[in-house]
């Protein structure tokens, strides 16, 4: 008499990937498990079964029907504030670790195994692991291909008959085979090592913190977390220019970035980012040129401050820098010469040299980020041609193979005051993208990461001088955290050129020359209420990041520039 087949084990894919949290590739990951498993001699031990876009309610209940050995999670994690599932919008929904301890130990008779393949998921990998015979967690920020790498290599070598303990050996092994520095992020967390604990005295936070070793972590671009930890003040970036990839001081706005994630690896698509300047347009604008690039791009990045003045005021000089810088690069043979014959005009000679030259070479989509292209908005008559060509390319796009893989990030800082074609402009088309000023949750955010403890009293005196200016406040937060400045001195010099604002504010008092432009203002500071302007000055002034707006009226931005302007204009 043959003896019954032996059950599958399964293992169950659980991912989340929150709309305003950074996009993971998390599809990738079960792809490629599943087809180590199917490649494996063993596949039929093992059954595969997936979960997306899980909500804590949908985890419970997927480990509920499916009953299974090994309980896989892919995502966001943000240390000690938990786990980033879905809630019903969508949106990040954290679950702690006592939380998750109590949902494994209820169906501890069955789950043999458990992987946090999340940042900082070491703290609930520790109080886990109670109840559960191992749990695997990371100990700091883990990459993206890092964690895919562990992942597959891990279920490759269970699927090859091996242990568990075994298979997350060659799971830190195969991060490691990749060239990837993250191989001692993984940790194996057994329920053997909370053996002699009373559960009676200790509950599974403290066993956390008994537990886990307190390490610095090294930025980790692409990494699994949604919480960075705070920063060295002694490593603290001047805040100058954008904020780097690598630097943990960059605060999302969401759903800006996902947003922009999502529509960048569409065939054609145009992203316009507008704001006024040092408001983070070109930090968003290399972030999505960093996840174009993820996602097996070729990208151009082009700042048109610096293009020489001469090339902006001939469009046909324009043109070819702009084929010429592109090429440079991406690293091509620069072949505009070829391209630029007489008989065709200068459009039909750039758009030749993209559609035959550019997109003909290159086998992946291009991403180009054009920075600054206010600049060529003080030439109309080269600004209608420029941005009418643009137009076009994304019109083409639609329909056009070739013209399909180009797609374009737009950056700019003014509004168009030019009278470009409605037909004939990019600023109406694409998906637009205007930054709006900080909110108290990520004022909150910058605050912890600069590792400053300000009583409310004294975080609401700051927001009252700066509100949530991307510059003006990481400028007063740096200064405030090295030292330099104490926040009542801070206060008491801001609004004057004495203060650390006194080139920002000379600037924008030089840019007042315009008559029409400073009476205005001096109606908006004069008031303690919203005030109604001609809607070209308001838009100019909104522009100019000296205003916001309420409804159809204005007020200033902020009280650095009422109380600066009030005594520059000769307000009382």
């Amino acid at each position: 008499m043959s003896s019954p087949p032996r059950k599958k084990k399964t293992i169950l894919f659980l991912a989340a990937n929150p709309k305003n949290s950074t996009p993971l590739r998390l599809g990738e990951e079960a792809k490629e498990i599943a087809e180590g498993l199917q490649r494996s001699k063993k596949r039929d031990k093992f059954q595969l079964e997936q979960q997306w876009a899980v909500t804590p309610r949908e985890m419970q209940r997927a480990v509920l029907d499916y009953k299974p050995e090994i309980v896989h999670f892919s995502g966001h994690g943000a240390g000690e504030s938990g786990l980033a599932l879905e809630d019903d919008m969508g949106q990040i929904k954290l679950v702690n670790a006592k939380a998750l301890a109590a949902l494994f130990e209820a169906f501890n008779e069955y789950v043999e195994c458990v992987i946090l393949n999340a940042c900082y998921s070491e703290v609930q990998a520790a109080a886990i692991a109670r109840h559960i015979p191992y749990v695997i967690g990371m100990n700091q920020a883990v990459g993206d291909k890092a964690a895919r790498e562990f992942a597959v290599g891990f279920y490759d070598t269970l699927a090859a008959g091996e242990s568990i303990e075994f298979a997350y050996k060659l799971g830190c092994v195969s991060i490691s085979m990749a060239g990837i520095p993250e191989q001692l992020t993984p940790v194996l967390k057994k329920k053997s090592d909370f053996s002699g604990l009373d559960a009676a005295e200790r509950s599974p936070d403290a066993s956390v913190s008994d537990n886990i070793v307190e390490k610095s972590s090294p930025v980790v671009e692409d990494a699994r977390s949604i919480a960075a930890p705070p920063i060295s003040i002694s490593n603290l970036d001047n805040p100058e220019g954008s904020v780097s990839l690598d630097c943990p001081l960059y605060i999302d706005r969401p759903p800006i970035e996902s947003d922009c994630y999502q529509t960048i690896v569409k065939p054609g698509a145009l992203i316009r980012v507008k704001a006024p300047r040092q408001m983070g347009k070109t930090s968003l604008l290399q972030r999505i040129l960093h996840h174009a690039k993820e996602q097996g791009h070729q990208t151009a990045y082009l700042n048109f401050q610096s293009a020489d003045g001469s090339f902006l005021t001939n469009l046909d000089e324009l043109l070819q820098w702009f084929c010429c810088d592109i090429t440079n690069e991406l690293n091509l043979e620069e072949r505009v010469a070829d391209y630029w014959k007489q008989g065709m005009g200068s459009k039909q000679k750039c758009g030749n040299y993209f559609q035959r030259y550019l997109l003909a070479t290159i086998t992946s989509p291009l991403t180009l980020g054009l920075d600054e292209v206010d600049q060529v908005f003080q030439h109309p008559g080269v600004a209608q041609e420029f941005f009418g060509l643009l137009r076009a390319w994304h019109e083409k796009g639609k329909n056009e193979p070739a013209w399909k893989k180009l797609r374009l990030v737009i950056s700019h800082s003014k509004e168009v005051y030019i009278p470009l074609n409605i037909n004939q402009s990019p600023f109406n088309v694409g998906l637009p993208i205007e930054l709006p000023e900080f909110s108290h949750l990520q004022i909150n955010d910058l605050l912890q990461k600069h590792q400053l403890n300000l009583s409310d009293s004294e975080r609401e005196k700051l927001i009252q001088m700066v509100d949530g200016h991307p510059y003006l406040l990481r400028k007063a937060l740096y200064e405030i955290a090295r030292g330099s400045l104490k926040l009542e001195q801070f206060l008491h010099i801001a609004p004057t050129e004495e203060g650390i604002y006194g080139d920002h504010l000379r600037r924008h008092l030089s840019n007042l020359a315009d008559a029409n432009l400073e009476t205005a203002m001096i109606q908006v500071i004069a008031s303690s209420e919203p005030v109604r302007l001609e809607a070209n000055l308001a838009f100019k002034l909104r522009s100019m990041g000296l205003v916001k707006l309420r409804g159809n009226d204005v007020i200033p931005l902020c009280n650095l520039y009422r109380l600066y302007f009030k005594d520059r204009l000769g307000v009382r």
